[in-house]
């Protein structure tokens, strides 16, 4: 926070710090509302196409490759996000949602291929071990004094050699890589999870959560948390899932 803003905040009265931590808890509340949700739809999808032979027969071929339907669940999450980030300004709070939504069922149908790879039971362990490791960061993130912004530009910057790793590797087929990456993964989004939620809640201390902006951001929050919840559950799976 800059020191502008800690000027501003010093100087409040009692009664307008209390409304300001209000509107800031009102607006992380959203955000985490869409969160779960878009996280509970996908969770559905996933599972109805991943425990479905008829309905994941659509994502493949006869020769085991990707189908059409497959290679466009596989792609279209990107288009999205890259839609929701770039038409951020013209895109009404409503139209956001309606993308949102759109998202978590079609990202969800692409994560249905995890029940096929891996077992039942450590999918769900790995899932609440995820969830424990997202709150515990989350709210590590929601409560610290110290700035997380330089630790969040070391890791964003991470972020991209995992991706250039991972696409070495991709040719590699090493598995031993395949498993330094994971661990790799589950550090990054981890602490991914602590700097986005302090972003969240300072930009909750800028605006009112009722409002048509405010909205739109918390959607946007809504969904980078929602994408360091799934790579840190994706990574924590190929780290420690046992598979079919």
């Amino acid at each position: 926070m800059n020191n502008n803003l800690q000027e501003s905040w010093q100087s409040k009265p009692l009664d307008a710090k209390v409304e300001s931590g209000a509107v800031v808890k009102d607006f992380v509340s959203n955000v985490m509302t869409y969160m779960a949700a878009a996280l509970a739809i996908s969770g559905v999808m996933a599972y109805w196409f991943g425990t479905n032979e008829n309905l994941f027969s659509y994502m493949i071929t006869e020769t085991g490759s990707l189908s059409i339907f497959g290679w466009v669940t596989m792609l279209a999450p990107l288009g999205l996000v890259l839609l929701m980030g770039f038409g951020y300004k013209k895109l009404s709070s409503t139209a956001m949602l309606s993308v949102f939504i759109i998202y978590s069922v079609i990202m969800g149908i692409s994560l249905s291929s995890i029940f096929y790879v891996y077992q039942m039971g450590s999918i769900a362990t790995t899932f609440f071990i995820t969830a424990g490791t997202f709150g515990l960061m989350a709210v590590l993130g929601y409560t610290t004094s110290t700035d997380l912004s330089k630790m969040g530009s070391i890791l964003y910057m991470a972020l991209i050699g995992l991706i250039l790793a991972m696409v070495v590797n991709w040719f590699m087929s090493s598995a031993v890589m395949d498993y330094i990456i994971s661990g790799i993964g589950v550090l990054i989004f981890t602490g991914l999870t602590a700097y986005d939620m302090q972003k969240i809640k300072r930009i909750g201390a800028q605006v009112s959560h009722e409002s048509e902006e405010g909205t739109k951001l918390a959607l946007m929050g809504a969904l980078n948390l929602y994408l360091d919840f799934v790579n840190l559950f994706l990574f924590m799976l190929r780290f420690l899932g046992n598979r079919n």
